[in-house]
């Protein structure tokens, strides 16, 4: 059963669209990290001083490995503009009849 992963942090949401802009190359090199490690949708939303990140995993437990364990997310939190700790919350992923 997969989970769904929000995290929202606040931050720089213009240095946020200046860092995807401009680090495709390193965005591209982390999601490839990010499937081997059991990520199965990932997308980003720009709100009014925060940016959420939506992701599906396979599970928590690898969501947790690849967050914590990557050697890059630290750079990235800082060069798109993060300012403080995020926060998550965890779902179960369900199948209804409207999905698409």
């Amino acid at each position: 059963m997969s989970v769904l992963v929000t995290m929202k942090v606040h931050g720089d949401t213009e240095q946020f669209r200046r860092f995807i802009a401009g680090e495709e190359d390193l965005l591209r090199e982390i999601a490839a990290d990010a499937k081997a490690g059991g990520c199965v949708h990932h997308r980003f939303g720009v709100g009014e001083g925060f940016v959420i990140v939506v992701d599906e995993w396979e599970s928590a437990e690898a969501f947790q490995r690849f967050f914590e364990g990557h050697p890059k997310i630290p750079e990235v939190m800082q060069k798109a503009g993060a300012q403080g700790e995020p926060s998550f919350e965890f779902t179960e992923a369900v199948t209804s009849a409207d999905q698409f």
